[in-house]
Formats: C-alpha cells, structure tokens, sequence
C-alpha cells in the first residue's frame, strides 16, 4: 500500500468538523500515527522500507505501508500542470508503474473521475469495496441452514443422541460440503427439527434443540412464531446468557414484535429484567417537522409510532377482563417501558434492563457503538 504525499494533504483538510467525513479522517491519521511510532523505535528508522501492517495488534492484516518519500516532476509522465491533487496522485501511480515494472500498480479510489483519467491513461484503477453495501441480501450470513432428509442419511451410524434438561442433543461428524458454525441455527423440514449448533469441532459437531414457540402453550405474551425464523428469533430472545442480539429481515417480519413481546415477558413475567428502554434513530422520512416540545421522552413519542402499533396487538391478547381489563393491562406495560434519545445514552450503564434499538440501520456505525460503550 503506498500513500502519496498529496494525500496526507488532503486528510489535513478535512481534519477539522463534526461530521462523519472528518471523524473518519482523524481516525485514519491516529492509526497512521501509531503505526509510525511503532517503526520509529528501530535505530535508525527505516520508514522508507515500509511499514508492516501487522503491528499493533493488527494480526490479520498482511503487507506494508509506504510513504511518497522523495519529490518527483509531474510534467516528466504527463505533461499537464501540477495544480489539481488528481493529476499529483496519478503521477505518482505512473511513477510508481515506470519503477516497479515486474509489479502490478493499482489505483484505489472512490472517486469516479480520478478513476476515469486513470483508464484513459492506461493505467490500472479499482473502487474501494471495503465499506460498499450488500445490495444481494442472499449473500449476507442468514444465522441458519436448511438440510434435507438425505443429510441424516449420509451422517450414518455416527450419530449420538441423548435428553437433557428438557432438550435433545445431537452429536455426529463433520460432513466436509455441509459447513456449520457455532451458534447456527439448523432446521429440518422433514423431521420437523429445530436446533442450534452449541459446539464445533475439528470432526464432531453438537447439535441442541429449541423450544418450540409455534405451539399456542408456548406463547410469548400471546404470539406465537409462524415460521421458523420467528423461532429461532424467540429462542434468541428469551435466552438471558444472550447478550446481544441482532435481527434482520423485511417490512412486516415481525422483528419489533416478538422483540417487544420477549421483552414484556422477561420484564412482567420472570422478573429477569428490570424494565424496557427503547430509542431509535431520529430520521424522518420527508421534510422535517422542526423542534418538538416537552421532555426527551415526549420529544420521541412521535418517532415511536410502530411501538404503540405493536403495543396494541400484544394487548389484544389479554385474556378475560373485557375493555377494562385490556387498558389496564396496556397501562402497565408502559409504565415498565422507558423512551430514550440515542442522543443522550453516551457514558450510560444500564443494570438489569432490555435494550431495544429499533431501525437501528439508520444508525451510524459510530452511533450504533454508543450504547453499548
């Protein structure tokens, strides 16, 4: 990886402010910073014999850093002025192309027309993917597999089973075109089976299966899963070892639901949890509708329309009672939920609570990490 000079100088420029760019770009200075410190300990410093990326705690990182150490004259590869950083930084990949000859040289950028200039000048140039969205949603990790009846056939005498604590265990090899990982969940449509991967090794992997929420006795505040994504999600939820939990899916999947409806059992119920805070990102759809009065949890009520929607459901469920009974219930189950502002949560601890983030991918990465730090 080699940096021009001109791009340092344009990180300088950017540096200062409070958005995302220039939070970016102080934090690409910082670690630039702690990688020069670290090879500056060598006597003498060999900083133009590159830096490997592997220091300071980088394990995965292969390669090194370079640095433009020594001026050269742009009009000696092309002939136009020296003016616009565009035109520096492709001297310095035509410099570099006309010195390394046997090497590939590789222009990477997310600007477009630096991309364009680059082609039209024969020289090689790429997008930067690293931070590009999944536009496939059929690629991304799903958490679960689906296996066919013939699987359990291939496993063969292998297979170990036993009961334990109200749950079946499955222990069997390996199979080396089935890939499994720790926490998967696995589901059988043949056999009806619904089970998590709680151990993965070199050749045996140990299966355990979950609590069936489809079946009504097994209803969370009155909802039920309907299909087995929603049970692996309740699974999930109502399990206290499990800290964090993330769920992904389309409109209208259920995710605020049975999220709300775990959270109301484990907070009215067992008693595991003290009370709800939920928050959200504040990001409106259209124009925005300026300053809202009143306290911070007043000024979220009106971005906290899909709660009460799903509130409402849950409350349907209330048995017996009549329109009494169901308000009261309702009046309950908020006075044990709280509304946050993201704004405010930095430097928070939060002791035996449920923590919703609800839309959380309108988050920033940066805001999406303050709640839990």
């Amino acid at each position: 990886m080699y940096i021009p000079l001109v791009t340092l100088e344009e990180l300088d420029l950017h540096k200062t402010g409070m958005s995302e760019v220039s939070r970016n770009v102080r934090q690409t200075t910082r670690e630039i910073d702690s990688l020069i410190k670290t090879i500056a300990k060598t006597d003498p410093p060999k900083l133009h014999e590159g830096i490997p990326l592997n220091l300071n705690g980088h394990t995965d990182a292969t390669g090194s850093l370079y640095f433009q150490t020594s001026p050269f004259d742009i009009n000696e590869n092309f002939g136009f002025g020296d003016d616009k950083p565009d035109n520096q930084i492709l001297s310095v990949v035509q410099h570099l192309k006309n010195k390394f000859k046997s090497q590939e040289v590789i222009l990477v950028s997310k600007d477009i027309n630096i991309r364009i200039k680059a082609t039209a000048l024969m020289l090689l140039a790429e997008d930067y993917f690293n931070d590009s969205v999944i536009d496939d949603s059929d690629i991304l990790y799903t958490g679960s597999v689906t296996l066919e009846k013939q699987f359990w056939e291939q496993i063969g005498d292998t297979l170990e089973s036993w009961q334990q604590g109200g749950n079946v265990f499955y222990r069997f090899s390996k199979l080396p075109f089935v890939k499994m990982h720790l926490n998967q969940f696995i589901y059988c449509p043949d056999e009806n089976l619904s089970a998590i991967v709680e151990e993965v090794t070199s050749d045996l992997v140990l299966l355990k299966t979950l609590k069936d929420f489809a079946h009504s006795k097994n209803s969370v505040w009155g909802i039920t899963s309907r299909n087995p994504e929603q049970n692996f999600a309740l699974n999930l939820l109502l399990n206290p070892e499990i800290d964090f939990v993330t769920l992904l899916g389309q409109a209208g999947t259920g995710k605020t639901l049975l999220t709300l409806a775990a959270g109301l059992a484990q907070t009215l119920e067992t008693r595991t949890y003290s009370e709800i805070i939920i928050t959200r990102a504040t990001v409106p759809l259209g124009d925005d509708i300026g300053y809202l009065p009143g306290t911070e949890e007043e000024k979220m009520i009106p971005w906290m329309g899909a709660i009460e929607d799903n509130l409402e459901v849950l409350n349907r469920g209330v048995e017996g009672g009549g329109d009494w009974s169901r308000s009261a219930a309702l009046d309950l189950m908020r006075s044990r939920i709280k509304i946050k502002s993201l704004s405010f949560m930095r430097g928070r601890t939060f002791l035996n609570k449920f923590l919703i983030i609800d839309e959380a991918q309108n988050l920033t990465p940066k805001r999406n990490e303050s709640p839990y730090y």
